[in-house]
């Protein structure tokens, strides 16, 4: 429940709305899960929550660690047994949460592992959430902090549009986790259609996977290209009302011989040049079985440095996870192998 919906609740049954507060704080902030500890609640209320609701909790089935950048990847089984992965990437004084959406993904984008074995069904809100309970208990062990969170992990987001939503009005909550819209990021493929709807009622960051600058590469990465175009995007994208220091994160997976040309960037500074973005390069990821080849340095900079040079904020994500599967587009590759149907 989102703490509106608990407030009704309470109303509707005879107890003061305040209390819902008490609950999410019980809940989100002192990370309580047993209703018999909400010390100051009165009694009935105690027996009506600990009767009338189910307080879920996941588990990791395991936690990796990654050895050379301290990435960590959570497993977790949902109740119907289907499996979902977290990352919390460190960088600095930041700990950021890849929040996974979908088990499994069925916008079929070739450079992405995670795709490769399909969709299963859309999480629940309570799912998407506990992700982020998980991240928080495992960081508060160590005395660290959850600063940022990444809607980029399995699924596309805005595929699952309803529960996302919620989700992000739960975890914004000030009551409860209270982490601030500015720091959340919903990355989507591009569903055209529902790219206003999320900023104007959630106030997060946008980041768009673009990954080609022209319709026939990106089709034939991208299958969302056939029905939502290229143009149809940008066009979006300009009326997409975001403030005025904001700006909406272009992500562009370089593939070696396939979107890194000399036209590719001709036709990027054209698509691009009336939008205000920011540009992530992400150089290819691979995985056993991947059709493409991550591009040479030399050749990434390249791309960076004409970039900018016509104007553009650029910048090279620096992958982290590889060596546990956990960077960007790797997200169940080892689940398959280890926890097959």
């Amino acid at each position: 429940m989102t703490l509106r919906e608990l407030r009704n609740f309470l109303k509707e049954n005879g107890f003061p709305p305040f209390r819902a507060n008490q609950i999410y704080r019980w809940i989100y902030q002192k990370l309580e899960n047993d209703p018999e500890k909400f010390t100051d609640l009165p009694l009935s209320l105690r027996k009506e929550v600990k009767n009338r609701f189910i307080i879920p909790s996941l588990k990791p089935l395991y936690i990796q660690r990654s050895k050379l950048d301290g990435t960590v990847k959570y497993l977790l089984q949902l109740p119907d047994r289907e499996i979902i992965e977290s990352v919390i990437i460190p960088d600095r004084e930041r700990r950021t949460l890849c929040v996974s959406s979908q088990a499994g993904c069925r916008m079929g984008c070739k450079f992405c592992y995670t795709g490769k074995g399909g969709w299963r069904r859309n999480l629940e809100p309570w799912e998407i959430v506990e992700q982020v309970v998980v991240a928080v208990k495992f960081l508060k062990r160590e005395n660290l902090r959850l600063t940022n969170i990444v809607f980029m992990g399995m699924g596309e987001p805005l595929d699952n549009y309803e529960n996302v939503v919620k989700a992000i009005k739960i975890i914004t909550e000030e009551e409860g986790l209270s982490i601030s819209p500015r720091r959340i990021s919903v990355s989507t493929v591009g569903i055209v259609p529902l790219i206003k709807k999320l900023i104007e009622e959630t106030g997060v960051n946008l980041s768009v996977s673009l990954n080609a600058a022209d319709n026939d590469t990106r089709s034939l990465i991208m299958p969302v290209n056939k029905k939502y175009p290229i143009e149809s995007l940008l066009q979006t994208l300009k009326e997409v009302e975001i403030p005025r220091r904001k700006r909406i994160v272009i992500e562009y997976v370089l593939l070696k011989n396939v979107n890194d040309r000399e036209k590719d960037i001709e036709n990027l500074k054209k698509l691009l040049r009336d939008i205000p973005v920011k540009i992530n390069l992400i150089p290819f990821n691979p995985f056993p079985g991947a059709e493409f080849e991550r591009p040479d340095d030399r050749a990434v900079l390249e791309f960076q440095r004409k970039l900018i040079d016509s104007g553009f904020s650029v910048f090279i994500r620096v992958s982290k996870g590889g060596d546990i599967l956990a960077a960007c587009g790797q997200l169940r590759g080892a689940v398959l192998n280890e926890f097959p149907d």
